[in-house]
């Protein structure tokens, strides 16, 4: 039987590069995003592979997530797989110089987002006692650097929903996991550094960063186990990479 998944943040970086794995994988899509323009260049990229449907909201206003889901047609509304992927870093400036409106962005749309849309999805998974999450997590949601407090702070509160879903799931049959990413060449950089492509182009010069396809493979790897096999929280890096602040770099 064909699945459905349902993709958060799908119109950039891993949540693109996975959307088209998946299609290529004959997985029935639900891609979700806040630019219209793009979602709609994805989903006409992606039909001749599988069926696609397009939601555009902002996983930050709960009545708007509610909506969207609510208005999934009958084909694309039984969600076998939940892939949390949107998220953002906004600023990185000491705890005592923070910017109140990037702590806001970043609790609202790692944090409050994720659980929005699970909400809204879950119930359908609890009544079927089947169901698949991949929460996306961060490298920086299991250590904290310097300047990255409340970012850290949103990642690390990602981990402990991951852990505390999974708990609260296990009665039902339904598998949760997490993927945690060090370095990935996303916009992720741009949107931290607030359009200074100079300085985000700085932070993987000189060494290979993983790229979103390779984290798309991973999530196709975990979501494609057997029913048996939950893959509950993995850690990836690129090579160069050692933690947070160390990075082997040529230059």
């Amino acid at each position: 039987m064909k699945k459905t998944a349902f993709i958060t943040g799908a119109t950039s970086g891993i949540g693109k590069a996975t959307a088209l794995l998946f299609a290529s994988k004959d997985i029935r899509l639900v891609i979700c995003g806040r630019r219209k323009e793009l979602l709609i260049k994805l989903q006409k990229q992606l039909e001749p592979l599988t069926d696609v449907y397009i939601l555009n909201f902002d996983v930050r206003d709960k009545n708007a997530v509610s909506n969207a889901i609510n208005s999934l047609p009958e084909k694309f509304s039984h969600i076998d797989i939940l892939i949390n992927n949107a998220g953002n870093a906004h600023g990185m400036d000491p705890i005592e110089k923070g910017s109140l409106e990037d702590w806001d962005a970043m609790l609202d749309i790692n944090v409050k987002g994720l659980l929005y849309v699970s909400r809204a999805i879950l119930p359908q998974m609890v009544e079927r006692r089947s169901g698949h999450i991949i929460n996306i997590g961060s490298t920086a949601g299991k250590e904290v650097y310097p300047k990255g407090n409340v970012y850290c702070a949103s990642k690390h509160a990602v981990d402990a929903i991951n852990q505390g879903m999974r708990i609260d799931l296990n009665t039902y049959g339904i598998r949760v996991g997490a993927v945690n990413p060090g370095l990935v060449e996303t916009e992720f950089s741009n949107v931290r550094f607030k359009g200074d492509v100079e300085r985000a182009d700085s932070v993987y010069e000189g060494f290979q960063p993983l790229k979103p396809e390779d984290i798309a493979d991973i999530i196709y790897f975990v979501i494609s186990r057997p029913p048996h096999v939950n893959i509950a929280d993995l850690v990836v890096m690129p090579t160069a990479q050692a933690s947070s602040t160390i990075v082997k770099k040529t230059i």
